[in-house]
């Protein structure tokens, strides 16, 4: 039997949390009224802060593998759609000839020769979960040019494609469509417009403390809580990137690696490199201002 989809914002919120995602009210709204009105969820905010794992928490949750699309420049309507596999069906021919055969366009063009990308793959029903929406993630559409965004209309607006050699085809249950953008450009109006909207920001620090523990078990309670002090700190600092969950996420790892129980200033400058990746912001956390945030922290050490 497949998942039922949540009814309500608490379910929403109570079936994240079983996939160790950690939404606020807010996020649960937007999520269970996208599901509720079929209509895709656009997510901004900055990298890290937890809008590609939405999409994953979700497609587990649903029980249906997560259909993800990668924005990239350059991106087209082929590689995100479908193609065809020309050098089976050229093969397929030089068959057909061989037996003296004339093949038409109906054997050319048929499911076995299309090769489908995630925009196709989400109109079709899942046969690993039937009677369950799929779930597609269109991640950082701020990387994909504009004439991409155009062509995306069509399918976030009616949930179907045109394809010349087999005409239309429409979702029978509309995809969860989430998208996200890490805002390095504006994206169109006109592809928001189709869109609920949310803006994903850093949690609050006893939201981003639960993510923590579910995330990095292996690292000592009092660990996580300095840990994650220490990142809501550095944070106030202007630096060219701040840490988000997942780096916060990944320094606990490493620091539990490394057999650490308790911050100090010498844990901290060893394993900077896991929250801060850009060389003007390790520069920025010198040793004077990892032991003021310390300090702060009650971690002096």
């Amino acid at each position: 039997m497949p998942p039922m989809l949540p009814t309500s914002i608490d379910a929403t919120q109570a079936l994240l949390e079983r996939e160790r995602y950690f939404a606020d009210r807010e996020t649960a709204t937007v999520l269970f009224l996208a599901l509720r009105m079929q209509r895709p969820l656009f997510l901004e905010g900055e990298p890290g802060v937890g809008k590609t794992a939405l999409a994953q928490a979700m497609a587990a949750a649903l029980g249906t593998a997560l259909l993800r699309l990668q924005c990239y420049e350059g991106l087209d309507a082929a590689s995100a759609l479908y193609e065809w596999d020309y050098p089976r069906q050229i093969m397929a021919l030089r068959l057909a000839e061989a037996r003296g055969e004339t093949p038409d366009a109906d054997s050319l063009y048929r499911d076995a020769f299309l090769l489908k990308r995630p925009l196709l793959e989400a109109l079709l029903p899942d046969p690993q979960a039937p009677g369950v929406p799929r779930v597609l993630l269109i991640d950082e559409i701020d990387r994909a040019d504009e004439p991409f965004e155009a062509f995306l209309l069509e399918v976030l607006s009616e949930f179907q494609v045109s394809i010349p050699e087999v005409g239309r085809i429409r979702a029978e249950r509309p995809p969860l469509v989430i998208v996200t953008s890490n805002r390095t450009r504006e994206v169109h109006d006109a592809l928001k417009r189709r869109c609920l909207y949310r803006w994903i920001g850093y949690p609050e620090r006893e939201r981003e403390l639960a993510i923590v523990a579910a995330r990095a078990p292996e690292a000592a309670a009092q660990l996580q809580a300095q840990a994650v002090d220490f990142v809501h700190r550095l944070r106030g600092i202007d630096l060219f990137k701040a840490p988000g969950i997942a780096e916060a996420i990944d320094w606990c790892r490493a620091l539990a690696a490394l057999g650490t129980t308790e911050l100090d200033p010498d844990s901290v400058r060893a394993t900077l490199g896991v929250l801060l990746k850009y060389q003007d912001d390790l520069a920025r956390v010198d040793g004077p201002t990892v032991a003021e945030l310390l300090a702060r922290t009650g971690t002096a050490g």
